[in-house]
């Protein structure tokens, strides 16, 4: 444990924004695993909503340097091709 003033608030912000960020991305993974869901079950409407709601957390959070900018594209790119994929199943 630090001794020092700067130290010990050095802790203390870390482990705020530690859980803060852990907030971030566990509803990035639930919405994803919503969105999955729908697209399984074929509710394109719903999962067309939920990619947008994907999409803008993972702006966020790639704005906001809790994950890369190359992560957030390339989870945006898999999971418009999962919709897409889904899109021509039901056609």
């Amino acid at each position: 444990m630090p001794n020092i003033k700067s130290a010990i608030k050095r802790v203390t912000v870390n482990e705020k924004k530690n859980l803060e960020n852990r907030m971030i991305k566990s509803k990035i993974s639930t919405t994803v695993k919503k969105f999955k869901n729908e697209a399984k079950n074929n509710n394109l409407e719903v999962a067309e909503k939920l990619l947008s709601e994907v999409f803008s957390l993972l702006d966020t959070a790639a704005k906001d340097n809790v994950i890369h900018k190359n992560n957030a594209n390339s989870k945006k790119a898999t999971l418009a091709k999962i919709l897409d994929n889904a899109k021509k199943a039901n056609a």
